[in-house]
């Protein structure tokens, strides 16, 4: 069985279709999402969001921060930036990686801006080797 699926960034309208699973990067790890789940709703946080879609396809993005509910299935993902994975380039992710890795933190802000960069660009090199 399936349900409904909408992902929406602020530029754009990514989907409006239906699924028969989701996986979602909530902020505390990765979380399932199938028809008949309980109403729920979580903050997201930079990862990958898979989507199978009911036609067979497959659809992955690099998500980064927002909010997924679900309700009456029906799944409502709002993210401030998706990139799907076949974008996202293996040597500039690791680069990206390399920078973050070799910024040194001068305050508890910085040192939050690096862990979120570190986490992007892993999920970018996860993303990219598959």
């Amino acid at each position: 069985m399936a349900f409904h699926c909408v992902v929406v960034t602020p530029e754009q309208q990514l989907l409006d279709g239906s699924l028969t699973q989701a996986i979602i990067p909530a902020a505390d790890g990765m979380l399932g999402i199938l028809t008949g789940r309980a109403p729920l709703l979580a903050k997201l946080g930079i990862g990958p969001l898979r989507l199978d879609l009911e036609s067979g396809q497959k659809r992955t993005y690099l998500i980064e921060g927002g909010i997924a509910q679900m309700k009456d299935n029906r799944l409502t993902v709002l993210t401030q930036s998706a990139v799907a994975a076949e974008e996202i380039n293996a040597g500039s992710a690791q680069a990206e990686y390399d920078a973050a890795l070799a910024r040194v933190p001068e305050d508890p802000s910085a040192a939050q801006k690096r862990q979120n960069d570190l986490q992007r660009a892993r999920a970018k090199l996860s993303m990219s080797r598959r």
